[in-house]
């Protein structure tokens, strides 16, 4: 039993010959049932016949709730055409990819992207029961590609060992990251295009119920670090946090050079589970730990992330900034960065203590570096905004 289901498995074909055992079988097992909900699993199934359809009717009429679930394509169509989806819930099973030699051509909070073939990537989710979490994803980009937003849409859901993925199709498309790191003395070009996408992002009004509040998130990081900052410092803190106004504007949330694309000349947004909507203050917080904050103590780990040296990512966001603020004030400059910051360190400390950072030597270093990233930079400003 998990998650007040009890599962059992359909194996081989089921048809006039070995009904009968196999509903024995069945109602055997069903002696340990607990439940009223019952799935049967069809991902070894390969074929059904009418006697074994009637095998599942009667197993109903005993469990109200019985569902069936992971059906090939072929067994899905043989209940499909006798009606049966019509009086069981039937889900298709997901074919099965593997994504060992696959180059990695994106990486986010909650998952890496992979490149299968020059046509195709996926999309693969770090937590086993990802379904949830890639239908919702799904649904964003959906929204976001009828607002205007060019991004690749997910066609797919496939099993990747252990985790679920979404596939894309994605016609030789290349990340930022690869085209700066292939071409260096283009960078300007592709910053400029990367600040574009930013805008119209930004300028893209959402229904409040259609997107998560990205201010409510981050004054929850805010609250969760009232034990761990100074007092007066967090006071200060968590007032410019509640002062910066509910905002439907969508922002993307982990908007690196590995989550933009071209194709065929067209840039594309992809990585559409972090898209949410607030000021873009929040979205420059998630920016400036994807070009500085993550490599405060690791200039090298740059590659890693974003596919080149530390310099070019320091280069890419002190170019993006006069480009979407349209200034080079080097004082209006400095005061983004430092707003930004203070959000972005705030992240990175929350995250680092949830994950037990105190723990170890290191740990404690890097939260102590951000404990004084946010009070230092506390004292140069009044406000949040921009």
């Amino acid at each position: 039993m998990a998650d007040e289901i009890f599962y059992l498995q359909l194996n081989g074909r089921i048809d006039s010959s070995n009904a009968a055992p196999v509903e024995e079988e069945l109602l055997e097992k069903l002696k340990d049932c607990k439940t009223p909900s019952v799935a049967l699993d069809a991902e070894n199934l390969e074929y059904i016949s009418s006697a074994g359809l009637r095998v599942i009717l009667r197993l109903r009429k005993q469990y109200p709730e019985l569902k069936i679930i992971n059906a090939s394509s072929a067994v899905y169509e043989i209940f499909e055409m006798t009606g049966f989806t019509e009086m069981i819930p039937v889900s298709k099973g997901y074919r099965k990819l593997s994504v060992e030699g696959c180059e990695v051509i994106g990486q986010g909070a909650n998952g890496k992207v992979y490149r299968l073939d020059k046509d195709t990537i996926v999309k693969v989710y770090y937590k086993a029961d990802a379904l949830p979490d890639i239908h919702r994803e799904r649904e964003l980009a959906r929204r976001a590609f009828v607002l205007g937003i060019p991004t690749a849409i997910p066609y797919d859901v496939a099993k990747v060992g252990d985790s679920y993925g979404s596939v894309f199709e994605l016609l030789n498309a290349k990340s930022f990251s690869q085209l700066i790191a292939e071409e260096p003395e283009n960078l300007d070009k592709y910053v400029e295009l990367y600040v574009d996408l930013l805008k119209k992002i930004h300028s893209t009004e959402v229904r409040p119920e259609d997107m998560p509040d990205q201010r409510a998130v981050v004054i929850g990081w805010v609250n969760f670090l009232k034990d761990y900052l100074d007092s007066a410092k967090w006071e200060k803190l968590h007032t410019l946090v509640e002062a910066v106004p509910v905002d439907h504007h969508m922002i993307h949330g982990d908007y690196h050079t590995k989550n933009v694309m071209m194709q065929n000349g067209e840039v594309l947004l992809i990585d559409m589970d972090t898209l949410c909507q607030g000021n873009p203050l929040f979205e420059f917080a998630s920016i400036y730990n994807a070009f500085v904050g993550f490599y405060d103590f690791d200039h090298s780990a740059t590659v890693a992330f974003q596919g080149f040296d530390y310099d070019t990512t320091i280069s890419i966001w002190k170019k993006m900034l006069p480009l979407y603020f349209g200034t080079t004030d080097p004082d209006k400059l400095k005061a983004v960065e430092n707003k930004s910051a203070i959000i972005g360190y705030a992240r990175l400390m929350r995250r680092l203590i949830r994950r037990n950072g105190f723990d170890t030597e290191e740990g404690r270093k890097l939260i102590a570096h951000y404990k004084n990233q946010i009070e230092t930079r506390l004292d140069s400003v009044d406000t949040l905004m921009f």
